[in-house]
């Protein structure tokens, strides 16, 4: 159950607010995509990141020199937003028409993780998410790498969730009117992987299917 705070209550479309923390995950995990927000000189930024989960912690990286990675690793209070398109909601009346989707905001404050071993464990982390077994076969990051990038974590403690997928809402008085009402799905689909033109023919298409589920787009083809 996720803990309930001022800033995580959702007051627009309150019927929309989910309490469950897996939901929560879900979200984070699909998504990988979070926009970040600071306030910088009294102006509001917001900054696409990527950004993933390892247990109860959320984690972003960077380079050192990075504006926004720089304020974050000070402490600054912060809110990360994630969203799902799931499709549209086609109604009688034009006024009507919605969408479906999942989001989620998180807030808090970052810290820095500064062991290179524990950066190479949560960067490695972040690619078996994406392409499951693949810190077998690469060259992993050396220690001048680690030491260039900044990990910082932050944990899911003050987090709101908001699912909209109740369909079509027509008013009443529109339900006799001859037009198509329903819902248009949308769906994010990933592969075929597309090989380097360096590829050599002996080496094999990996199977990174498993961390995708049915929204792989073609499991027979590895």
């Amino acid at each position: 159950m996720l803990s309930k705070t001022e800033r995580t209550i959702v007051k627009k479309g309150a019927h929309k607010a989910c309490h469950d923390e897996n939901k929560l995950h879900q979200i984070i995990d699909e998504s990988l995509l979070a926009h970040v927000g600071i306030i910088e000189l009294g102006v509001p930024i917001v900054i696409p990141m990527l950004a993933w989960r390892v247990d109860d912690h959320i984690y972003i990286h960077g380079a050192n020199n990075s504006r926004m990675l720089r304020a974050l690793k000070k402490g600054v209070e912060t809110s990360l937003t994630f969203t799902l398109f799931d499709g549209w909601v086609l109604a009688r009346s034009a006024m009507h028409h919605s969408a479906h989707y999942r989001s989620a905001m998180v807030f808090g404050r970052f810290e820095q993780i500064n062991e290179n071993e524990e950066k190479d464990r949560i960067l490695n982390h972040f690619i078996e998410q994406i392409a499951p077994n693949r810190t077998n076969d690469v060259r992993l990051g050396n220690q001048k790498e680690l030491s260039a990038t900044l990990l910082l974590k932050m944990p899911l403690t003050e987090a709101s969730v908001k699912i909209g997928n109740n369909g079509v809402n027509d008013d009443e008085a529109d339900l006799d009117r001859a037009v198509w009402a329903g819902v248009m799905p949308y769906k994010t689909v990933i592969g075929p992987l597309e090989p380097v033109p360096e590829i050599g023919e002996h080496i094999d298409t990996p199977d990174y299917s498993s961390a995708y589920g049915d929204r792989w787009c073609d499991k027979s083809s590895n």
